[in-house]
This record gives C-alpha cells, structure tokens and sequence, in this order.
C-alpha cells in the first residue's frame, strides 16, 4: 500500500486564541506533523492571537515546547521543527475591543497566501465580536474561512442566534463547525466501507439488522471542567453532537455524490426521520465516589447537582430503510474503559439446522471501533475445530489499521490534522451543517425539558464501573446485552 500525501496550496490561518490548551495540545502539534509529512507548504503562515502580550520569539518558544509535550517523536526532527517555527507568527488582539486588529490586517495582507482561514479556538461568546472585526477591517474576503468549536450553543434558541450571528459576516460554505469525532480514520472508513463496497449495502437495512449500538466510554471524570459540564450534561455535551454524527453515519442514505452538500443533506434526513423518545427509553446517570475515585459533585464542587455524566437511550429512525431497529446510543466518563466503536448487531439465521449446537444470539455482528485500536471487526459463526461431533463458536474477522497497514508507508493523520487540511482544501464534507445542528437541538430539547420538568436525579453507578444498573435493564428486557466497556 502506497501512501499518497497530496500538499495543500500555501496558506495564512489566524488561530484566536492561540494560547489556549487546544491550541497547545492539537492544533499546533497537528500542523507540525502535516509539514513533516509533506502536506503542509513551507511557505504557510500561522498567525497566533491571544491575550497573551508575546512577541514572535516568545510565540515560537511556546510552539516548541507544546510540540516537545505532545509530539515528542517528532520533535527530534530539528530541521523541520526549525522550518514550522519560521511559519509562525503573533500579534495580540483585543477580540473586543480594536487593539491589534489593524496590526493583524497590515501582517495577513502582506505577502498574502491563496487561502486565508480564522480558528475561533475561543468560547462562542466570542465568535460574533471576531467575525464582524474580521469582515469590518478588511481581513475577511469572499473566500476566507472560519472554524469554529463546539458547543454550538445551548439549545435551539442560542445554536440559531449562533448561527445568525456567524451568517451575518460570512456564507455559509465559509463556516467550518468543527467536531473532531468526523476526522478520525474509522469513521470515514465507516462511509467507504458502506458505499464502495456491493457486500454490506443489501444486508444494512431492517429486514437483516437486529440493532445498532453506539458507544462512547471515558475514563475521565469532569476534573478542570465542572463549571461548563455541570450546565451541559452528557446530553449537550456528547448526544447532541459526538453521537448523533455517529449515528448518522451509520443510518444514512447513499448520497448522489461524495460532495459535502450531499453528505449533509442525507444526513439531515435522519435527524429529521429521529421519532421522540419515551422517558421509559432513556436512563441518566452521575458517578460516585469509589475507592481513590471522586464523585461527579465532588468534581463539580456542587453537592446538589442534578446533571448527568452518563446517558443510555433507545432511539428509533422512522423511514424504509430501518423501522424498527432500534438504535442504542451510551456515553458516559468516569467508565472502565475508554473506548468509542458502533456496533452493527445482525439478525440470527431464519431458520437453525444445528439444533443441538449452542449459537450465542446476535452472532454475526460488524464493529467499528474509533478508539483506542481503530479498526473494523466482523463477528462470525464457525465449526469449533476438533473431534466429537459439530460445536459452533464464534470468531472475529479482525482488521485493526495498526496490524493491517504494518510496514506500509502510509502517514495515519490525527483527527483535527485531517480537519484542518481539510479547512484549508474547502472541502466541508466532514463539517456539521448550520441545519443540521438546529435539527439535532430541535430533537434533543424536548428530552431536557422533560427531565427539568419532571426534576428527576440521575441513577448513580460506581466511578471506574460499566454504568447505572439501569443502563443494563434498558437491554434487557428486550433480550439484548451491551457490549461490554472494555479495551
């Protein structure tokens, strides 16, 4: 296998908020790394803002030891390090004020690149001051990016204020609504591996799928975030956006073409096809104190808090392709395990002709794993080898991308590494939709309110466990099972 690194045109991207631990521990380290693997052009320039009152100097000092922190491998290569330092730049701006935007038009403007992109790694309260400075000083052009971070907004009302606000200085193909879940590796193969291949399109549908399980696992708690967690939950801050791309993935239509609007488009239609979910269907649930183990309000320094650091639902799409089907969706930190996979849980044979032999329901399954082996593994059933009559067990047909690609020379970038080329390219096929986030609020709203309604307290399960007993009890008392939290 042949690795194919196709460079980027020449660039100037404004990062605002340049200081800033994001910045520090992905997208600067992420830049290196595209310049060491030839994608990105030397002749690039990278424009730190922040509050900070640093220089040049001070600004590449500070590149060089994030990178030596979080690119270690690849700090040791001087030359190239030496070579991204000289790409760099910085000018403090006051965000809300007009100091340092002059100064910043006068430097983007002057030996000006092709492509011209703006990372608003700053909280949304910001992202309207900066794109009306942006377009107000002459810094935007037509043609300009900008990329933004979630959250987008808190609910409906503030995702569409957020996106009236972007929209009023920039189109909409300039808006870059960054999740880093859509750059991983496994989750763009989920899209080839449906619709390049003639095998799986005729069994991914109702008539052969038993169900789909969606998992996100961490083993962190909210340590160093409570205030933004305690106001968000489980559902704001995962559901809403991580899962629910996952799950369109997953569920979607074949687009006409693999063309950003085409993706979006199908991927909208499930949102829209999501039915609302029953209260009995969804399970909440808050970590507690187990051994060394804080809990969830100790974390959050709230003793009263009622938010959720954990959810499981059932959620069902109503269109031809998967009535029926439920789909079940787990998020939850302070688990045993970090592990992010979609499990494509297939529907027994018709009809056994083994019937003395032992077949585990749910045998053939297709899973995709996301973190932290990506890979893709087949479950199937086979004759157990040896003597003594027919035994059937079930194997893995395992293809982990660490195994499988063993020896090839292929660069396996780093999500928000792929996002940004992909920022630079302008292509927006693994970016949200501004319609495709007010869809999502418009589904998960009505669930929130519910629950604030109701004041019902989250099912507390032990830190460093698999989650509240009721997430176990939603499976099964349908005859199902969770895969389990493991690595």
């Amino acid at each position: 296998m042949v690795a194919r690194i196709i460079p980027v045109d020449p660039f100037d991207l404004v990062i605002f908020g340049a200081s800033g631990d994001l910045a520090r521990r992905k997208i600067l380290p992420g830049l290196f790394r595209r310049l060491i693997a030839g994608q990105m052009p030397p002749n690039a320039r990278i424009i730190g803002s922040a509050r900070s009152k640093w220089d040049d100097d001070a600004f590449r000092k500070e590149v060089s030891n994030a990178i030596k922190e979080f690119s270690p491998k690849e700090y040791k290569n001087t030359e190239k390090l030496n070579e991204f330092l000289k790409t760099l730049h910085y000018l403090p701006v006051d965000v809300l004020g007009d100091t340092g935007w002059k100064e910043l038009a006068a430097l983007i403007k002057k030996d000006a690149n092709p492509v011209r992109a703006f990372y608003l790694s700053v909280g949304p309260s910001l992202f309207d001051d900066i794109a009306e400075r942006l377009t107000k000083s002459g810094i935007a052009t037509k043609d300009s990016r900008i990329v933004v971070e979630k959250p987008f907004g808190h609910d409906l009302e503030t995702a569409h204020q957020l996106n009236e606000q972007l929209r009023r200085n920039f189109k909409e193909h300039q808006i870059y609504r960054i999740d880093h879940y859509l750059g991983k590796e496994t989750v763009q193969n989920l899209m080839a591996l449906r619709f390049a291949n003639a095998l799986l399109e005729p069994v991914w549908n109702a008539q052969h799928v038993d169900h789909v399980q969606i998992s996100v696992s961490e083993t962190i708690g909210i340590e160093g975030r409570g205030g933004y967690y305690d106001n968000s939950g489980a559902m704001r801050d995962m559901v809403q956006n991580h899962l629910m791309q996952l799950l369109c993935l997953t569920a979607m239509e074949p687009p006409a073409r693999f063309e950003a609007n085409d993706v979006r488009d199908e991927k909208l239609k499930v949102i829209r096809s999501l039915d609302p979910v029953e209260p009995d269907d969804i399970v909440r649930g808050q970590y507690r104190a187990n051994g060394k183990a804080g809990s969830y309000k100790d974390d959050a320094e709230n003793p009263d808090s009622r938010t959720e650091s954990f959810i499981a639902m059932k959620v069902h799409i109503s269109n031809w392709r998967w009535t029926g089907v439920p789909f079940y969706l787990r998020t939850g930190k302070k688990l045993r395990a970090r592990m992010s996979e979609i499990a494509v849980i297939f529907k027994d044979p018709p009809h056994s002709i083994f019937p003395n032999a032992e077949i585990r329901h749910g045998g053939n399954s297709l899973v995709i794993r996301l973190q932290p082996d990506e890979g893709i593994t087949m479950h199937m059933i086979i004759k157990e080898p040896g003597q003594g009559g027919l035994r059937l067990t079930e194997v893995p047909l395992d293809m982990s991308f660490a195994d499988a690609l063993k020896g090839a020379p292929l660069d396996i970038a780093d999500a928000y590494e792929r996002l940004l080329m992909d920022v630079i390219r302008g292509d927006q096929t693994l970016f949200m939709r501004g319609d495709e986030v007010e869809a999502a609020w418009a589904w998960v709203d009505p669930i929130i309110e519910a629950w604030q309604h109701a004041g019902d307290t989250p099912e507390p399960y032990d830190a460093g466990g698999s989650g509240p007993d009721g997430s176990l009890a939603l499976m099964h008392r349908e005859d199902r099972r969770w895969r389990p939290i493991e690595v």
